[in-house]
């Protein structure tokens, strides 16, 4: 069947920048132009724009689809400021769910930041959240977490564990505080017991309708872990996906998701594929932990820390050459940055198809403009998560100082020489709001309305390309996405406003009307 669009603004992202009409069958986009020359073509349904604007789909090129689907799950703790504020979100989420005695009780969106002198919950105040039940309390940050008595005596962690990894299980002169950080938090969380089927498989049907809310129809699942292999069986089973999701996993991860999803590698089935490797090489910005070369204000000689020795970044674009697969590696501080460039060099010597492989930068928060020609140089991408400008700028200044906090996400710098990025809101820790996005990239406000980073701001087109084109370049899909052009599928998101029309500081007020994958319609602002 063929479907003809007309009647608005129909931004392609392309050459010509706009066209009249776009027709599109069994999927994709087989001509544009004018509107009565694609008329003569008989299409079986017309759909008028109503004066709308309808551009290519959004792409998301880093967050976690499945942490999406389970903060339906959990108490949500965005913008709490005080113990009796988190109190009152967990009795109420325990009233409302029926939560029995013995439950795990799991929230998200915490952030000390907001905190009275921007301290954590003692391990008292989160025994008093819910008596009878484990807690876990995870960071906004997605870095670090609480857990309470009964969660940590349920995780067997006492006051004689020893945590011989990076990452931190905090005690004091009264033994476990309850606060745990990067790879100790990431250890415990895994042992956390999964939902049933069913209320995951809805929990999936939720986090879709969100990331089509925001006009995005290609999702990625930033760190796809052991664990996760018998619920994406049962989430591809159901056939309940309308959006692509694309995973990453760890090294150590790559043989037993190879041999579960040996028909997805590298390409799409029932719109899921894996595409690469995921590897951490440092902590969060806002937390403290991302590894600097220079140290925090005001704490010494305290830099942040690492997360893997030279030796396993290395052993990882070996494993990533070998499978020639693409590789993404979480580097917030700028001497994480270093470790993957330094790395990355030596490897590509060995391994020189590393060089096509489109390596990225995930975050790339505090990368150094003094280390962007080697960026260029080794062909590598940063996705750059630059709502952190917004939602985090005036903690940066104060965790760094005002002259180092207005280069993080340096967009650009990396477009002066010519370095592909893109942008994303790595949700959950943000919500996936691709148009407050370039609002953050256009702008670069934060929360006190002070200007981070003017030098940093680039035009609306090219912080669009960021979540289109460019996004589609660094999944390898551009002949197929990013674009609204002939022979791509036929993913669109169409706007109250056209955001290349629309006042720079009016770009997050533009409203995402409709979200169409494949030419299906699979959210209707009208209709949701």
């Amino acid at each position: 069947m063929k479907t003809l669009f007309f009647g608005g603004k129909i931004l392609t992202m392309d050459m010509p920048l706009y066209t009249e009409a776009v027709l599109i069958k069994d999927g994709e986009i087989i001509k544009t132009g004018k509107k009565e020359q694609l008329l003569a073509e008989n299409p079986d349904k017309l759909i008028d724009l109503m004066g709308a604007t309808m551009m290519p789909a959004f792409i998301d090129s880093h967050s976690h689809f499945f942490q999406v689907a389970n903060s339906f799950l959990q108490v949500s703790l965005d913008n709490a400021a005080s113990f009796q504020e988190i109190l009152e979100r967990f009795q109420s989420y325990i009233s409302k769910n029926k939560i029995k005695p013995g439950e795990w009780i799991i929230a998200r969106d915490y952030d000390n930041n907001l905190m009275p002198d921007s301290k954590n919950l003692t391990l008292n105040e989160l025994d008093r959240l819910a008596l009878e039940n484990p807690i876990v309390i995870n960071h906004k940050s997605g870095h670090m977490g609480l857990f309470n008595s009964a969660a940590l005596k349920r995780l067997g962690v006492s006051t004689d564990t020893e945590w011989s990894g990076e990452g931190k299980i905090e005690k004091d002169s009264n033994g476990l505080t309850g606060y745990m950080e990067e790879d100790a938090f990431f250890f415990y969380l895994k042992k956390l017991p999964l939902p049933d089927d069913s209320t995951m498989l809805n929990a999936f049907a939720m986090a879709e309708k969100k990331y089509a809310s925001y006009g995005i129809t290609s999702v990625q699942e930033g760190m796809f872990v052991d664990q996760m292999i018998p619920v994406y069986k049962k989430l591809l089973h159901s056939n309940i996906l309308n959006i692509d999701i694309t995973a990453y996993c760890q090294p150590s991860s790559l043989p037993q998701i190879k041999d579960a999803f040996s028909e997805h590698i590298k390409q799409f089935k029932d719109h899921f594929k894996i595409g690469g490797l995921k590897i951490f090489l440092d902590g969060s910005p806002q937390g403290r932990t991302a590894w600097m070369r220079l140290p925090y204000k005001d704490s010494g000689d305290y830099c942040g820390y690492g997360t893997m020795t030279d030796s396993l970044v290395m052993s990882a674009f070996e494993l990533a050459a070998k499978e020639n697969m693409q590789i993404l590696a979480h580097c917030n501080g700028d001497a994480a940055a270093e470790q993957f460039l330094r790395c990355l060099e030596k490897q590509q010597g060995v391994y020189p198809n590393l060089m096509q492989l489109r390596p990225v930068i995930i975050h790339g928060q505090l990368i150094g403009i003094d280390q962007l020609p080697k960026v260029k140089q080794l062909n590598v991408m940063i996705s750059f998560f630059v709502g952190h400008v917004y939602h985090w700028g005036d903690v940066h200044i104060k965790n760094f100082s005002k002259e180092r906090a207005q280069n993080i996400s340096p967009a650009a710098s990396a477009l002066k020489l010519g370095i592909p990025f893109t942008f994303h809101q790595d949700s959950p820790v943000i919500e996936p709001d691709m148009l407050e996005t370039v609002w953050c990239a256009t702008n670069r406000l934060t929360k006190s309305a002070e200007v981070l980073g003017r030098q940093q701001q680039i035009s609306v087109y090219n912080a669009l390309k960021a979540v289109t084109v460019n996004a589609a370049y660094q999944y390898g899909e551009l002949e197929k996405k990013g674009t609204i052009s002939v022979g791509k599928a036929a993913d669109f998101t169409v706007l109250s406003e056209n955001p290349l029309q629309t006042p720079k500081e009016r770009i997050r007020n533009i409203k995402v009307l409709q979200t169409y994958k494949n030419g299906k319609c699979i959210y209707n602002c009208l209709s949701n």
